[in-house]
C-alpha cells in the first residue's frame, strides 16, 4: 500500500495556504509566541511594529529576551551585593571585628551584622 503526506503550510494570521511560509518568534516582556506567515502578514506586522521598534530610545536586545532579563537582573543583584558587603565591612570596621578589604566576608561576621541590624 502506498501512502502519499501532504504538508500544508497556513499563515496563522489569514487561514492562507502557501509555500511562502515563515516561523517567527515574538517575544514581548519576557513571553513569546512562535507564528507562521506568508511574507505579505510578515510584512504588515513589521509596519504595525514600527514607530514602536524605531523608536529613538528603543535598544536592541541580541539573544534571546530572557537572557537580557536574566543578564540585567544579574548585573543589579551584583552591584546590590557589592554594596551589601561596603556596608557591612564599614559595620565590622566600626564594631571591632575584623575584615580584610578585599575577598569574602565571613559568615560569622555576616551574621552578626544580621543579628544588629536585622
Amino acid at each position: 500500500m502506498a501512502q502519499k503526506q501532504v504538508i500544508t503550510y497556513t499563515d496563522d494570521v489569514t487561514g492562507e495556504e502557501s509555500e511562502d511560509i515563515t516561523t517567527h518568534t515574538l517575544l514581548i516582556d519576557g513571553a513569546g509566541v512562535e507564528i507562521d506567515l506568508t511574507s505579505a502578514s510578515h510584512d504588515r506586522l513589521l509596519e504595525l511594529l514600527h514607530p514602536y521598534l524605531s523608536a529613538e530610545s528603543a535598544r536592541r536586545v541580541r539573544g534571546s529576551v530572557n537572557s537580557a532579563a536574566t543578564a540585567k537582573k544579574s548585573r543589579n543583584s551584583a552591584s546590590s551585593n557589592s554594596a551589601d558587603t561596603a556596608r557591612i565591612r564599614a559595620w565590622a570596621k566600626e564594631n571591632g571585628h575584623e575584615v580584610n578589604d578585599r575577598g569574602r566576608v565571613p559568615a560569622s561576621v555576616k551574621e552578626a551584622y544580621e543579628k544588629a541590624n536585622g
